[in-house]
């Protein structure tokens, strides 16, 4: 709390950025948060809530009224004026209710043009604040506009100039640097026309999928991204700070999906539900491994008549999984990254196969000598090495086929991988090391 206070006696709050204030939040504890959050003045609390993790959220809402909330909201871009409603609504719908109603048209015009959209297209992560121009403009004109409105904060973190018709349909796409170059005294057509550069705009659509305007924004390396409907009319901009957070929740929900936990589940505070999730995917291993187990249980006989059998066994299928988990991984992110296309598949399944069997060999000679060695029984090495390329190639294989399939069949490839992955080298591993050793050692 001290810490905070002097801070703010230290800094001038509009020269403070919310990620800034956010950190020195999250290290008080409940009482000193209360209190700290209520010195903060009311038109930086919405940026702050939203730069806190979600278990804030709650906290901060308790500490404000209605009519403050809808003041908070009021100084949020479009975008995050929605995100700052939808965890509100999730908090508290009675809350969220009153505060939309205490909010100005133009907010509630533009917070229902934003809801209207699903939660994976990319209308619903655009901007409505957009600065545009027409093409027989005179550029001194359109700079003139850009500072008026600048200067009243209508305009926030503008790198373009969106080019449209008469229709407000989308022409070019000018970068402010652009526009500083031209000739004030000409059109913007005419600068243009006279340019040796392209303005042709990269848009997306308001219905297309997020994960793709991601794409777009990566390939072509683009800090905002103008969004159009369906008849190329501009209706709003993605910015880059937006993607960045899509980037994190993709790469946070590709984690917990291979760890098998529930990313929503984990982000809300209720630990019964985290639990229940959590139990899902553990039941299921769990069957899994009573599989591997019934394999083992074929082989009774073999493991009491050579009890280094028992002692070794779990070396291979460890070897198995863990080199089934690297195949996994690497396919899973390249898939999420864009790095594998359907004609790909085949040259991925034979590197990772490749890679697997290198260190198969290597793992095999290095094992059997130990085994050898150990025990001092030469055939018991030669059973192990065997074993050990035999899982080591299916772990390979089955960690870049089933992310593969999965995606053909629509699903995550995250999700559900490293189950399947645990029981293809657990069961193959026992299978394979007790088998051989049944027959080649007894």
């Amino acid at each position: 709390m001290k810490e905070l206070k002097k801070y703010l006696q230290s800094h001038s709050i509009s020269e403070m950025h919310p990620a800034e204030i956010a950190k020195i939040l999250k290290a008080l504890d409940d009482k000193d948060f209360g209190e700290a959050i209520k010195s903060i003045p009311k038109e930086f609390i919405g940026d702050i809530a939203l730069a806190l993790p979600d278990r804030y959220f709650h906290d901060i809402i308790e500490n404000f009224n209605a009519e403050e909330l809808s003041q908070a909201v009021s100084e949020l871009e479009s975008d995050d004026q929605l995100e700052f409603m939808q965890k509100l609504e999730g908090v508290d719908e009675n809350k969220a209710s009153e505060v939309f109603h205490r909010l100005d048209v133009d907010d509630k015009k533009e917070i229902i043009e934003l809801k209207k959209y699903e939660e994976h297209q990319a209308g619903a992560y655009m901007q409505l604040e957009i600065f545009t121009a027409k093409e027989d403009e005179i550029v001194q004109d359109v700079i003139k506009r850009f500072a008026r409105l600048r200067k009243e904060n209508a305009l926030e973190n503008i790198q373009n100039l969106f080019i449209v018709d008469k229709n407000n349909k989308l022409l070019y796409t000018v970068g402010l640097d652009d526009l500083l170059i031209f000739d004030f005294s000409k059109t913007i057509k005419e600068n243009i026309e006279q340019s040796e550069e392209s303005f042709e705009p990269i848009a997306a659509k308001d219905t297309e999928d997020i994960k793709e305007v991601v794409n777009y924004f990566k390939e072509y390396d683009l800090s905002v991204m103008p969004v159009v409907n369906d008849e190329g009319i501009l209706v709003g901009r993605i910015t880059s700070d937006d993607i960045y957070d899509i980037i994190n929740e993709q790469a946070t929900e590709q984690m917990y999906n291979l760890a098998g936990v529930d990313d929503e589940a984990e982000e809300d505070e209720d630990v019964l539900r985290a639990a229940k999730k959590r139990a899902t995917w553990l039941g299921i291993n769990l069957l899994t491994a009573i599989a591997a187990s019934l394999v083992i249980g074929l082989f009774e006989d073999t493991i009491n008549a050579m009890v280094a059998l028992a002692v070794l066994m779990p070396i291979v299928a460890s070897m198995g999984g863990n080199a089934g988990t690297q195949s996994l991984t690497v396919v899973v992110r390249q898939l999420a990254l864009g790095e594998i296309s359907q004609t790909d598949a085949l040259r991925t399944i034979r590197k990772e196969v490749a890679i697997s069997l290198m260190n198969g060999f290597l793992f095999a000679i290095v094992m059997g000598i130990i085994a050898w060695v150990w025990f001092d029984i030469p055939l018991l090495g030669v059973v192990i090495g065997l074993s050990m390329i035999l899982n080591l190639f299916m772990a390979g294989f089955f960690g870049a086929v089933i992310p593969l399939m999965l995606k053909v069949l629509g699903v995550d490839p995250a999700i559900g991988s490293t189950v399947i992955l645990t029981t293809v080298t657990d069961v193959v591993g026992f299978f394979s090391f007790l088998g051989l050793a049944k027959y080649i050692l007894l």
